[in-house]
């Protein structure tokens, strides 16, 4: 890993340090490198020169992976490229001259806070052992007038900006208003600190930004001024994080996102839309004024895949880029430079965007030709499952003809999949395309046939209607009466049942007794009687005084009490009727894919109408003999989807006939009982799903009575009868598609 790590930096020095095209003449060269051990694992390092005083030397660092980079301008190198240390937090040194300029990189296995002062001829620089000491620069062994400039003389922070990025990465733009500012990234504990050196920052950027509410790794950002000028943001995050930073003119770009391992595109393609995914090994550029081929020539050498650029690749890119992967990087060099890539295997082929577009244009243009030119030929493919002629018309988009044996397409300028002098035709006996081109577009042509070509699934689609029902009906009835007669001393009667049936008044019996006794007496004066006269008797019928029975009884019970002179008759009636019913129909059916199947099952009912009746009495009209349907009914639409389910637009009927109703003068017409349902609806295969139900309920409690009395509380129920009606009618229509496999078809 340390020997892959010391590759990356080592062809980062070779050629990131060519700032420009044309090199600077150089004025110092960097003799040799050595280093001493202190103690606490601090190392010396010296950087010794072979004439003149120090160059003025510009130091930042990077935290991954941690390194110390020294930069001298104007100088080259002479020293060993490289010095392996392995003491303390430091593990070797690098160095290496283009351009007329040198970097010298440290390389650490932690991040490490260091010192440096200038001694004669060279430039001494301590690496602690940690971050236990603070970075410092003894300012007053360097050339006052080589310093750097302050940072009011840099550009400023012009604006501050927080994104989320599409996979909940958090984004910070840093803006400036215009170049020459050094930034620098590195992570401390459970913060990003960024270091914005040479810049100024305004007063009302100086600020807190709470963005916690953005859903990532970012909990916030505290922007001020730095301690010795610039400016300093610290950028709390939350849990392990990947850091990478970027500048692209004049922005600085700071991506966080949460660790973990990028997911990699199956076929390298990217979804209209979709941002790219990167996953190359993580590098950190700082590069000046680079030549644009020599950043691609690095970038190579790190991916390990073959780059050829283009002879209008040129120019020159100001690279900061910090823990970024190195096609990540790549692209930012190809955006900046308006370049694209084509990849082919390992090779990459790098050229200006109008470059590519013409390549590819002509590469298209030369196919077409060749097709032009190809020698025709004639291929005959027959059709199997499918019909030649909607297959014929899904090859060309042109207008076809067809007799009763045969077409062809009709010479549009449209021709769909065929080439510019293509053509085909069909043959509806043998059920055969027979198609004209050439040889290359007649193996795409039969690829795709082939795949039009196959049997259409079969769908079983079964159904139940299930009718039930439950009647309930009782019926309570009473009838009964009191009748009594009486004999008075003087032949009088009176009937105790003044109001029952053939009741004679008081008035009357003692009236008729009287012309009895009347007529006996002057019997008895004409002719002696022998015998006293026995006083007459008088019957009276009797009658009901409750007459309350069930109309049809299903039991009746009669109680009669009599006596000398009195008779009272009581009689109970009931009735009570439970019925249950279920009807089951179960239809079903099987059908292609997309293709509508209809089953019915039923009668015809026919009746009888009169029409031109003078008289409006039945018959004697024109008869006419009509029919109405009384039919169970399935009709249905299967669709196969994508994740083997059925979707179903489904309509089910069940019709039964009620009765007949008469019509005057039109005879009978019979009345229908409807019961359907339209609808769709997606069900998994082999699920049975209720598609819908009508539950009625019918109750109904009667009561007739004689007023008043039938509502005394124990004896009311003598003067009273009760029914009481509970109906239930339930309908319930379930479905079940079934997909028939190969197998079974």
């Amino acid at each position: 890993m340390r020997q892959a790590s010391r590759f990356v930096i080592v062809g980062l020095l070779t050629l990131g340090a060519a700032w420009s095209n044309v090199a600077a003449a150089a004025t110092s060269t960097l003799k040799e490198i050595s280093y001493d051990m202190l103690p606490g694992g601090r190392v010396e390092l010296h950087l010794n020169f072979a004439q003149g005083p120090v160059p003025e030397p510009k130091i930042f660092t990077t935290g991954n992976p941690p390194r110390i980079a020294v930069d001298f301008a104007d100088t080259d190198n002479a020293a060993p490229r490289h010095i392996d240390i392995n003491k303390g937090s430091t593990t070797g040194v690098s160095a290496v001259s283009a351009g007329g300029r040198t970097r010298v990189v440290v390389e650490l296995v932690r991040e490490s806070t260091y010192r440096s002062r200038v001694e004669g001829n060279s430039l001494v620089l301590t690496v602690n052992n940690g971050t236990e000491a603070a970075t410092t620069t003894t300012a007053a062994t360097i050339d006052p007038s080589k310093a750097l400039p302050s940072a009011m003389n840099g550009p400023s922070v012009s604006n501050i900006d927080f994104r989320r990025g599409p996979n909940g990465e958090g984004r910070i733009l840093i803006d400036f208003s215009g170049a020459g500012a050094n930034a620098d990234m590195k992570t401390q504990g459970d913060k990003v600190v960024v270091e914005l050196g040479q810049v100024t920052l305004p007063s009302n950027l100086a600020q807190r930004l709470d963005v916690l509410d953005f859903a990532t790794p970012v909990q916030s950002i505290v922007t001020k001024a730095g301690v010795r000028g610039g400016a300093r943001m610290e950028i709390a995050v939350k849990g392990p994080i990947d850091a990478s930073a970027y500048q692209s003119g004049n922005q600085y770009v700071v991506e966080i996102a949460a660790k973990k391992k990028d997911p990699k595109a199956a076929d390298g393609k990217l979804a209209k839309g979709q941002d790219p995914v990167y996953n190359g090994n993580r590098v950190t550029f700082n590069f000046q004024d680079i030549p644009v081929r020599s950043a691609l020539q690095l970038l190579a050498d790190i991916s390990g895949l073959n780059l050829v650029a283009s002879d209008t690749v040129g120019g020159s890119v100001t690279l900061r880029l910090v823990n970024v992967p190195w096609d990540q990087a790549l692209d930012v060099v190809l955006r900046a430079k308006s370049l694209d890539k084509r990849r082919n295997g390992n090779v990459i082929w790098i050229a200006p965007q109008e470059e590519l577009a013409k390549y590819e244009q002509n590469i298209a243009d030369a196919r077409l030709k060749a097709e032009d030119n190809a020698e025709l030929v004639t291929d005959y493919v027959p059709i199997s499952y499918g019909k030649a002629k909607d297959i014929a018309k899904l090859l060309t988009t042109g207008s076809m003809q067809s007799g009763s044996g045969g077409g062809g397409s009709s010479g549009s300028t449209s021709h769909g999949f065929l080439s510019s002098r293509g053509s085909v035709s069909f043959d509806e006996r043998t059920n055969t395309l027979l198609i004209n081109d050439n040889p290359q577009k007649i193996r795409e042509l039969r690829e795709l046939i082939a795949v039009l070509d196959k049997p259409v699934q079969q769908v079983l689609i079964e159904s139940r209607i299930v009718i039930a029902t439950d009647n309930f009906t009782r019926d309570l009835g009473v009838k009964w009466g009191v009748q009594a007669t009486r004999t008075l001393p003087g032949g009088n009667v009176i009937s105790t049942n003044p109001t029952g049936d053939g009741a004679v008044s008081l008035a009357q019996s003692q009236h008729n007794a009287n012309v009895t006794n009347a007529v006996n007496a002057a019997n008895c004066l004409l002719t002696p009687c022998t015998t006293v006269p026995t006083p007459p008797t008088v019957t009276y019928p009797g009658g009901s005084n409750v007459n309350l029975p069930v109309t049809s009884p299903a039991g009746s019970l009669g109680l009669a009490i009599l006596g000398k002179n009195f008779l009272v008759d009581l009689e109970l009636s009931a009735a009570q009727t439970e019925g249950r019913g279920e009807v089951i129909s179960s239809p079903r059916v099987i059908t292609s894919n997309q293709q509508e199947a209809v089953i019915r099952q039923g009668q015809e009912i026919g009746y009888v109408t009169f029409q031109n009746s003078a008289t409006g009495a039945a018959g004697s009209g024109t008869a006419t003999v009509q029919f109405k349907d009384a039919v169970l009914e399935l009709k249905v639409t299967p669709t196969i989807t994508a994740d083997n389910r059925v979707y179903l637009m489904i309509n089910v009927k069940k019709d039964a006939l009620n009765s007949f109703i008469t019509v005057p003068g039109s005879g009978q017409v019979p009345q229908i009982d409807t019961r359907e349902i339209n609808t769709s609806v997606l069900v998994d295969n082999g699920q049975t799903v209720v598609l819908g139900g009508i539950y009625e309920i019918t109750k109904q409690n009667t009561a007739t009575k004689v007023p008043g009395l039938g509502d005394i509380p124990g004896i009311g129920f003598l003067f009273r009868s009760t029914s009481r009606e509970s109906d239930k009618a339930e309908l319930l229509i379930f479905v079940t598609p079934r997909i028939l496999s190969d197998s079974l078809q």
